[in-house]
């Protein structure tokens, strides 16, 4: 099977993973400017406090990490009011699925949801689990950790997931005996939803940032039936079962965040084996969940269409570079998207500043959903187009 990044929710030849919409170490630029001003708006005027966590488990159930972590804290309790309207996620929980590194969509959004004070958990695939691990506890992750105050993002847990099987009964053999899983156990959606509830009780936020499509460099009439179904289950069936083994244990008002990309409305050459319809499936899937989920268990529903990132998983893909400099001609703002970007978005979303947004696709790409052509095309070249300034 195959990886895919949600920069541009693409995959790549390689063994399914996680590699949701990743920034790369050379877009952690973001790091060393984190206190620009669109971080600082999710900073909130509340105490930190520093704290250590002990235990470093290294088996592969869930771990606990901490080296030097800080979490929000308001002066008395969780109730204190802020100046403003700030995005103030103290006291709310948050389970992301799809983070296997520092790079990417998920690990910004991670890092958005903690500035603004919610306890991160992650659900890790699980032949990257253990290397995942180690990189948080020897502290290779610390320079991408860094939040606006100066602290380090804290992830309370980390859970085996492979959100391609529902449960243990759906496991074929030759996985459960695949050394890769070895010494792993209840990896599968619903487990992974119990062992959350068992150990926390509830959560408030559901992050759905994982992809996979073993065809994607197959053009779609040369794709197989196999390649189309795998992508269907592993990029848009994965937010169904995530919801449906979840919702039970989310509070009322909690809020759920997928990603998803262009390529589900517009034709995008090179984005192949299933994966445009996978996304048109997800967004569609979107707007009945929110229905659902929103008459049920009073939970909004909302995915965001991101703009294409400089990510290791991208990278692989042959023509991410292609894609951000035709987005950065072509766009309405004329400069790279930031993985920080997309994260504070999934923020405000995940807030009670969203409260009525439910249902929707929310475009993060520099607005180049907006475009109806490609003004860079030689024959516009005699038309009066506004251009950035680069002096």
């Amino acid at each position: 099977m195959a990886t895919v990044s949600s920069s541009m929710h693409v995959a790549i030849a390689k063994p399914f993973t996680f590699a949701s919409c990743e920034a790369s170490k050379s877009s952690i630029a973001v790091v060393s400017s984190f206190k620009e001003a669109s971080w600082m708006k999710l900073k909130s005027s509340c105490h930190i406090s520093s704290t250590h966590v002990i235990s470093q488990n290294v088996t592969s159930n869930p771990v606990k990490f901490g080296r030097n972590v800080t979490k929000a804290m308001s002066e008395s309790n969780d109730t204190t009011l802020l100046p403003g309207l700030p995005v103030d996620l103290r006291g709310k929980r948050a389970f992301i699925a799809g983070i296997a590194d520092d790079n990417g969509y998920g690990w910004a959004i991670a890092k958005s949801l903690a500035a603004a004070g919610a306890e991160i958990l992650v659900g890790t695939w699980v032949p990257a689990l253990n290397i995942f691990e180690t990189s948080l506890r020897r502290g290779k992750f610390d320079e991408s950790r860094v939040l606006p105050d100066g602290s380090l993002m804290e992830i309370t847990k980390v859970y085996p997931l492979d959100a391609v099987y529902d449960s243990p009964e759906d496991v074929p053999e030759d996985v459960k005996s695949n050394k890769r899983y070895a010494g792993s156990s209840k990896w599968t959606v619903k487990e992974v939803a119990e062992s959350v509830k068992e150990d926390f009780g509830s959560i408030d936020i559901l992050v759905h940032s994982l992809a996979n499509g073993p065809e994607v460099s197959k053009p779609l009439l040369e794709t197989s039936r196999y390649g189309y179904l795998a992508a269907i289950s592993a990029s848009s069936y994965s937010y169904v079962s995530l919801l449906k083994h979840f919702v039970p244990i989310m509070n009322p008002g909690g809020a759920s965040i997928s990603l998803t990309y262009i390529a589900s409305e517009r034709i995008i050459p090179g984005y192949g084996g299933g994966m445009s319809s996978a996304k048109a499936a997800l967004e569609s899937d979107t707007k009945v969940l929110a229905f659902e989920a929103g008459r049920k268990h009073r939970i909004r529903v909302n995915t965001i269409s991101a703009g294409p990132l400089r990510s290791r998983a991208a990278k692989a893909i042959g023509f991410i570079d292609m894609m951000i400099d035709y987005s950065s001609e072509n766009a309405p703002l004329q400069k790279e998207l930031s993985a920080e970007e997309v994260g504070n978005a999934a923020a405000f979303l995940a807030s009670p500043l969203a409260s009525a947004i439910t249902g929707t696709v929310l475009y993060v790409d520099n607005g180049l959903n907006a475009m109806g052509v490609g003004v860079d095309s030689p024959v516009f070249k005699d038309l009066n187009i506004p251009r950035a300034n680069k002096s």
